[in-house]
């Protein structure tokens, strides 16, 4: 067994989507409760609690997480075998704790108070009723005008019309605007400079809910106002969070590579560098993967034509070592955004949206999610 921060580590037991009930706490010892109970509270969770094996048939079996005292182990050894038992404990030179884990089942042994922050955690997985994660993917342009932004609106629009929950985040806050480019500058809801304080943990749900709703599809994006620098921590619990909720997350990337950007590329799933089909464009695209791949090991490369003679897209992607997405087509109307009447992708049947539908089904069946 591997200890890690105070906990015997295995994978999660899969829990189904939708909200789940709160933990179960099986202890007698009142100091040990009132710490469990604090826990569940940070976390949003209601619990029920028992001393000893639940009288009511299935509690046991249908809590979506069990946390057994240490001073109850010996009451639960009768208990069916199942997956979501932790064993809780104080004492960190008790050895005998790892020998009663084995005896009732445990996947976890956690001591308190080291591993608070992971129970924390733990329980609002399991309140939440966290699934699958997002398929997440990050798009970033090869060089300037490149149509990252285009690509990635397209994709977060495409997907969300696929009826995927969807969150279109916007890393770049010397960009545009992601709002803008759907349409929704006014519309209500949080922008990234509300999250700059954010620390630990950001409720997936809460999240969801607070920010603009456009196109069937959340946006978390830049306000207008002076910038504020979001702290590489913020960075990680906003897209954790967002992660959390399923579907798909899209990322559009500044062609910067800081500690923020830094933090967005490690919980990517996949990353697409958009090139045009340039000599100069190519050259710049290879400083752009080669500093990505420093953390993303996933990089694929979507071209944008036309192409010069001698050039095309097999010749680009064999250019820069990197496997092949496709060739991004145009759409008609997007070149003039102030006379598009909908957002990049929004025509079903239109060149881009049928590029960015071939994308989502290729992606989840290699996520294993289709």
């Amino acid at each position: 067994m591997e200890t890690v921060a105070g906990t015997v580590t295995h994978d999660p037991p899969p829990a189904a989507g939708g909200r789940q009930g709160g933990p179960l706490i099986l202890t007698e010892d009142t100091e040990l409760l009132d710490d469990l109970l604090r826990l569940c509270a940070a976390a949003g969770a209601t619990p029920e609690v028992h001393h000893g094996l639940p009288e009511r048939r299935g509690s046991w079996e249908a809590a979506p997480l069990v946390l057994v005292g240490d001073d109850a182990a010996r009451r639960v050894r009768g208990a069916a075998r199942r997956r979501g038992v932790v064993l809780v404990g104080r004492d960190q030179d008790d050895s005998g704790v790892w020998r009663r884990a084995v005896e009732i089942g445990a996947e976890h042994v956690l001591m308190l108070p080291d591993g608070e922050q992971w129970l924390v955690d733990r329980i609002a997985d399991v309140a939440e009723g966290v699934g699958r994660p997002a398929l997440t993917v990050g798009v970033i342009g090869g060089r300037g005008g490149a149509g990252a932004s285009t690509l990635a609106c397209a994709l977060a629009v495409t997907s969300a019309r696929e009826g995927l929950r969807t969150l279109l985040v916007d890393a770049d806050p010397l960009g545009g605007g992601l709002d803008v480019l759907l349409g929704g500058e006014t519309a209500e809801g949080l922008r990234w400079p509300a999250f700059a304080s954010s620390r630990g943990r950001v409720g997936g749900g809460a999240l969801e809910e607070s920010l603009p709703e456009l196109h069937a599809l959340r946006v978390l994006s830049w306000d207008r106002g002076d910038r504020i620098a979001v702290p590489p921590q913020a960075v990680r619990a906003v897209l954790a969070a967002a992660r959390r909720r399923g579907g798909t997350v899209v990322v559009d990337l500044p062609r910067r590579i800081d500690d923020g950007v830094a933090e967005v590329l490690s919980q990517l799933d996949l990353g697409v560098l958009v090139v045009p089909a340039e000599l100069r464009a190519v050259a710049a695209a290879g400083r752009v993967a080669s500093a990505v791949g420093m953390v993303l090991r996933d990089l694929r490369v979507a071209v944008r034509g036309p192409y010069p003679p001698g050039l095309d897209d097999r010749e680009v992607a064999r250019l820069l070592g990197l496997s092949l997405v496709g060739e991004v087509p145009d759409e008609p109307g997007l070149s003039r955004p102030d006379q598009a009447a909908a957002p990049p992708g929004a025509a079903p049947r239109g060149p881009l949206a049928r590029f960015c539908a071939e994308f989502w089904e290729r992606a989840l069946v290699e996520a294993g999610t289709a």
